[in-house]
This record gives structure tokens, C-alpha cells and sequence, in this order.
């Protein structure tokens, strides 16, 4: 798919559905047996409300999407905007909930019953349920999901001794295709964030916490003006307080980079802070500038967040959110412990504690993990940078970060080796071949790998094919050497009924002569093909 089309998701009318007048619009809803009770008649109109009233917009703000990618592949700049009247720089935003002001360790996963009960007891301060990047979006587990999080927070237990609830909606770019209203996809993103709203923002408020987002897959302030103007109705129909929602906008784009301040500045009232996300960020940069040769990346491994673009990226980031009042939380810890590998997993921990050390004394207010073991060892070197306190939001870091710093990629050392080339392609297909199974979070080569990973790692190939890239021993990248390093991936697999598809698959997106925006939209057919053959 080109940049400059537009994305229309197919349509699922096969099997039973519920069907309601709702809003003056008719909306239909795929149905499960037992998940009757989150689609009763007051949702259902409030869903059709929040879609009536945004979907236009969403329509327009993702034509804005497109049109500006293909300025930047046809040679557009970007710039830096501030935020430079007076009246505009002196502010800040929302005061921060009580249990906000601590995110020193927040840890990310799928929303399962399960991994639900062991991340709210983890010790982490906060508990990102994350319906994005670490969730296949059949239709199944979007409905357990859902269930989850209602029952979590309806359980009676002792709340203060859990860690609090963020929850990651879908990006804007894609739809719903198990939710019609007046035949129209909903906006993903609206089910995800209306559904947890109505069924649990008064009771969460009611217990001293509320309504908290992460905002994933922005790429300009535009969107956050939506997702505020979204906030902002969602509070009023349901007659919660102004501000009730706090939000986290995710920085994983190029283009969000140069207006962080245009984004808190639009989500002011509901704002909590920006976090960093390294692989999207990188999967953006390529995205964007994928034509431009100054653009090609070295080796995945090689780019760390010590190179300049990344860590003029970082410098932003924390000073922003600094100075506007708001959280700066920093990347994730993705490796899993390895019981089998003492040795091994003591390595790798003192490599997550320097890097914790690194984000603590950058001026980071917190980071993600994804295993419970590693809560402790990520939360010891933010402890000791907070000397008491829930956090460092009042620390400023002096210089200034410009536009040409955070597109210096052209400054990243490294090389583009077989190694690089080998580990793309193993991750891509081993990933794949999970998230077309139903599981958008699996344990790769010791790290847990969301689709973010296969992102940059899809794009990374199709980069270095279509710039002719030699590795560092001689050897031109080519299509036939992606195959053949794929097929002994294959052949190291074994047998398996996914692997042809999973394998059509990952030639689609890394060797056809389009690149595709995002793996979610470019694969959701295949996904709901599978779920109408599982259903009969």
C-alpha cells in the first residue's frame, strides 16, 4: 500500500451479531457467548456517540497523515516548532493524581487474567494493559481483554497495594472491523478507549485513581487535539469531572519528536507525561525517510540510545516533559530470565541495571519492564536518583536540542552485517508466526517481543534491499540472500502448519516494491480469515 491510499479495513459480516438502534445510528456488534455484558444498550450508545461525533475527523487527521509522508519521501523538511509565545511557554500541565506521582517501574504485557493478577502484584507502581503492540487483535482476545480489566477493577480487594492501571489503546490508523456503526468500522482506537471508560472510569474515580491512557502511534499535535476533544465529550456524557482522564503520549514517531510541546500543550488538562519507545521511533525514522540514503541504519543491535539522534531524541523528551510538570518515563527492559542460565541472566541484569542507571541520570522519571523479576533491578537506580522523592520532574538539564539533531542519523556508527541481516529475518518470521497464532507477545531469542520489534526489523530489510546495501564481508543484500537466510529459518523451525503463511507474509512486507505502513493493517485480512475458519 502506498503512502498517499487510503486504508479501508474489510468489513467481517459472516456469523451472528448483535444489532441495536443506539444515537439515532445502528450499530452491530460481533458476537461471543458470555461477553453479552460489555455491549449492553447504554455502551452501545455511547460507542456510537463517540464514533458519530470523531469519526470525520479521524478521516481527516489521517488524510493529514499521508499527505505529509509523502512531502517528507518526495524531499520535505521538518522543523522544530515551539511553542514560543509568552503566554504559551509559562505552563504546565495537570496536577498529577497521588497515584501517578511514583512510576519509577511500570510493567507492560497482554491483558489476560493471568498476566493481569502477577503485574498488579509485581511491585511495579504501574500496569500497562497493553491492547497495542503486545496483543493479536482477534476479536477473542479483544473481548478478554475487555473482560479483565472490567473484573480487575470491580475486584474488592486492597487497591492500594496493586499497581495502577494504564491502559494502551489501538493506534488511530486502524479499525474495528467486529463493531459497525451504520455499516462504518469503528475507530479501533475508540472501542479500546470507550469500552474501558464506560465500564470503569466512575468506579476507578470513585476510588481515588481514574480513567489513565497510554497513547500510542501519535505523529503530531493534531492527533492529540482528537484524543483530547475524544476525553472531553467521553467525560461529558457520562457527567465525570472535567480532567477525570490522564493520558501518556508514547513518542514513537519522527514527526511527534518535533512537536512533543505541541502535544502536552493539547492534552494539558488530561496530560501525565511523554514515554520513549526506541524500536517504533527507529521503525518511523525509515518509514518517513526510506528513499533518502542519509536515512539507512547500521545494524539493529548497533543502535543504541547513546547515538547523537537518539539521545538528542532523550534530551528533548525529559526536558519537555520537565518543564511543562509532566512524567518523562524511559524505554523498556524486554528480557525474560533464563532459570536454565544463571550466568547468562546475571550478565544480562547488570546490563538492564547500567542502562536504568543511564535513563535515571538522563532525568528520566521511570521505564517499562516486562517480567516481574526485573522490577527490582529496574527500580533500585531510579530510588537512588529520586533520593526520596516520587520522582525528578523538577531537574532540568541544560543545552538545546535542535531539529538537525534529531535527524542526524547520518551520524550513527556501525556496519550492515550477515549477523544483522540473520536477526531481522529470525525475529521477523518467529514473531510472525506467533502473532498469527493469536499471541502478540512472545519470548524470542531470551527477550519478550512485541510487533514493534518486527517493525523495525521488516523495515530494516526492505531499507537495505531497495538502497542496494553491501554487508561489511562484500556481499550485496538481495532478495534471494533474504530468502535464503528464510528458508534456514524454515528448515531450523521445522514443520509447522502456520510456517507457509507466516512465510508469505514476511515476503509481503519485506520484499514487495511497496511498504507497507503498518504490519497490522497489512495482516488483519489474514487475521480475520483465520478467526471466521476457527468459528466454521
Amino acid at each position: 500500500m502506498t503512502v498517499d491510499e487510503q486504508h479501508t479495513a474489510p468489513t467481517w459480516r459472516q456469523g451472528r451479531r448483535w444489532s441495536e438502534q443506539a444515537a439515532g445510528s445502528h450499530i452491530e456488534v460481533t458476537a461471543v457467548p458470555g461477553t453479552r455484558a460489555l455491549f449492553t444498550p447504554q455502551a452501545l450508545e455511547f460507542l456510537a456517540r463517540l464514533h458519530t461525533r470523531f469519526a470525520p475527523i479521524r478521516r481527516r487527521v489521517l488524510s493529514g497523515r499521508a499527505k505529509r509522508r509523502l512531502s517528507l519521501l518526495n524531499g520535505g523538511a521538518l522543523r522544530l516548532s515551539e511553542l514560543t509565545e509568552p503566554s504559551m511557554t509559562d505552563w504546565r500541565v495537570a496536577d498529577c493524581p497521588p497515584d501517578l506521582l511514583d512510576r519509577r517501574v511500570e510493567i507492560a504485557g497482554p491483558v489476560t487474567p493471568r498476566i493481569a493478577a502477577r503485574a498488579l502484584a509485581s511491585g511495579a507502581q504501574v500496569w500497562i494493559a497493553d491492547l497495542e503492540d503486545a496483543t493479536t487483535p482477534s476479536w477473542q482476545n479483544l473481548l478478554t481483554a475487555y473482560a479483565t480489566l472490567v473484573a480487575v477493577v470491580r475486584d474488592p480487594g486492597d487497591h492500594r497495594r496493586r499497581a495502577t492501571i494504564v491502559v494502551r489503546p489501538r493506534g488511530w490508523h486502524l479499525e474495528e472491523c467486529h463493531v459497525l456503526v451504520d455499516g462504518e468500522p469503528m475507530a479501533a482506537a475508540l472501542v479500546d478507549f470507550g469500552l474501558y471508560f464506560f465500564h470503569c472510569a466512575a468506579e476507578l474515580l470513585e476510588r481515588g485513581s481514574g480513567p489513565y491512557y497510554y497513547l500510542p502511534k501519535m505523529e503530531d499535535s493534531a492527533e492529540a487535539r482528537l484524543w483530547d476533544n475524544v476525553f472531553c465529550l467521553a467525560q461529558e456524557l457520562l457527567g465525570l469531572p472535567h480532567g477525570s482522564v490522564r493520558a501518556t503520549v508514547i513518542i514513537e514517531s519522527i514527526t511527534a519528536a518535533f512537536e512533543m510541546s505541541e502535544i502536552l500543550y493539547a492534552l494539558r488538562d488530561h496530560a501525565s507525561g511523554l514515554a520513549a519507545g526506541r524500536w517504533d521511533y527507529l521503525f518511523s525514522v525509515i518509514k518517513n525517510f526510506r528513499h533518502r540514503p542519509e536515512f539507512v541504519l547500521p545494524d539493529r543491535a548497533a543502535v543504541t540510545m547513546t547515538v547523537p539522534f537518539l539521545r538528542a531524541y532523550t534530551e528533548l523528551l525529559v526536558d519537555t516533559c520537565h518543564r511543562h510538570g509532566a512524567h518523562a518515563i524511559g524505554g523498556v527492559a524486554a528480557m525474560m530470565p533464563n532459570r536454565d542460565d544463571p550466568e547468562g541472566t546475571a550478565r544480562a541484569y547488570d546490563a538492564i541495571r547500567d542502562d536504568k542507571h543511564r535513563e535515571a541520570d538522563e532525568g528520566f522519571d521511570g521505564s517499562w519492564v516486562v517480567h516481574p523479576d526485573l522490577v527490582a533491578i529496574c527500580a533500585e537506580p531510579f530510588t537512588r536518583a529520586f533520593s526520596g522523592r516520587p520522582h525528578q520532574i523538577e531537574r532540568r538539564r541544560p543545552g538545546t536540542v535542535t531539529g538537525e539533531d534529531l535527524l542526524a542519523v547520518h551520524r550513527t556508527p556501525g556496519a550492515v552485517t550477515r549477523a544483522g541481516v540473520q536477526a531481522n529475518v529470525a525475529v521477523s518470521i518467529r514473531y510472525l508466526q506467533s502473532w498469527l497464532a493469536g499471541n502478540g507477545s512472545a519470548r524470542i531469542f531470551g527477550l519478550m517481543e512485541g510487533l514493534a520489534t518486527v517493525e523495525i526489523a521488516r523495515s530494516q530489510l526492505w531499507q537495505w534491499l531497495h538502497h542496494g546495501i553491501v554487508l561489511d564481508d562484500g556481499t550485496p543484500i538481495s532478495a534471494g540472500l533474504i530468502r535464503d537466510i528464510a528458508a534456514q529459518e524454515r528448515a531450523e523451525l521445522g514443520e509447522d502448519v502456520d510456517l507457509p503463511a507466516t512465510l508469505e507474509l514476511f515476503e509481503r512486507i519485506t520484499l514487495g516494491p511497496d511498504f507497507p505502513e503498518f504490519i497490522t493493517d497489512h495482516s488483519y485480512p489474514t487475521l480475520l480469515d483465520r478467526e471466521i475458519a476457527q468459528l466454521g
